[in-house]
């Protein structure tokens, strides 16, 4: 009799193939980082920079949603793994990400004057706009950092979830048993992340300070870029129009169908590979106002020029939710 293991797909072990490599990556890199030279040491910062946007953007963003395993306990221990690989909680990433951007979707600034979303690209604009990107590329960079400090901080109530983490605990189940579980892991992804930068420390403080610490800070940007120009442009006021699609066939198979982002919005609990037909299934609302559709990656949205500015086609009012 067969043991169901994977709950959707087998083709799931890439995507942990991957957190495994880059795991591998960065202890060779800490371990061999005295021995290497100048040209061998820019190109370290480059590769774990761009594994961890990757891992960020791609294999953690899909396992927020769409968790890997039937068994709670090896999806436990791969959000432990992931978190050492993007430097952050996954189950924060979890509850930040799915209960907070998909509850609000990038809305804009409400009457309340801030926006529900706390990643919203219009947080930080004025008069409907978006935030301008540097600022929301740098400081969204700088804000994740500084969270990142205060966890090392936690390490003097072993990691767990503070008092004064008051957005955090409202993202928290308020159901028991899943509320102690959810605690629980975030306790364990925060260890596990905390512990491997004492560990990489103690293999190379020079590689966690000259290289990995500077990449981490510019893996954090290029996804703020990505979220960016996933939603630049786009009508927070229309479900099916509220995100940036990009429908590259290359890019969607080396990135598990990241680019349906509209499609993604519209069924954020739809496993990578039902999005292509989430797309189809959903044609008529995708089809009943303009949206946009970027013929390049969001990571180089800067080059859609003609981009249309839907969110200009409404009327700005602080009501609009």
């Amino acid at each position: 009799m067969s043991v169901r293991i994977w709950r959707h797909t087998p083709k799931d072990a890439a995507l942990l193939g991957f957190t495994v490599a880059q795991l591998a990556v960065m202890i060779w890199f800490a371990w061999n980082w005295d021995g290497l030279g100048v040209a061998a040491a820019i190109g370290g910062f480059v590769l774990i920079t761009v594994l961890t946007a990757y891992h960020i953007i791609v294999v953690s963003h899909l396992f927020t949603h769409v968790p890997w395993f039937v068994s709670a306990r090896l999806n436990a221990a791969v959000s432990v793994l992931n978190s050492i690989c993007i430097g952050q909680s996954v189950q924060i990433y979890h509850l930040t990400h799915v209960r907070n951007h998909h509850r609000y979707n990038n809305d804009p600034i409400g009457p309340d004057g801030t926006t529900g979303d706390t990643s919203s690209t219009y947080r930080d604009g004025r008069d409907g706009e978006h935030t301008p990107l540097l600022r929301y590329v740098v400081s969204g960079a700088v804000d994740s950092l500084i969270t990142r400090g205060r966890e090392v901080w936690a390490s003097t109530r072993l990691w767990g979830v503070g008092s004064g983490e008051t957005h955090l605990l409202s993202l928290v189940s308020r159901r028991e048993p899943r509320r102690t579980r959810e605690l629980r892991q975030i306790r364990a992804d925060r260890a596990a992340h905390i512990l491997s930068l004492a560990g990489f420390a103690a293999l190379s403080w020079q590689w966690t300070l000259l290289c990995y610490l500077p990449a981490f800070f510019a893996a954090l940007m290029l996804v703020n870029v990505q979220n960016y120009y996933r939603h630049f442009g786009a009508d927070p006021s229309h479900r099916g129009a509220d995100s940036v699609s990009y429908y590259g066939r290359v890019y969607n198979r080396l990135t598990f169908n990241d680019g349906y982002h509209q499609e993604h919005h519209l069924n954020p609990s739809a496993h990578w590979s039902q999005l292509t037909t989430v797309r189809e299934r959903r044609r008529d609302l995708l089809d009943a106002q303009p949206r946009i559709i970027s013929p390049v990656p969001a990571m180089l949205g800067f080059l859609h020029r003609n981009r249309p500015l839907l969110h200009r086609t409404r009327p700005y009012t602080p009501t609009n939710r």
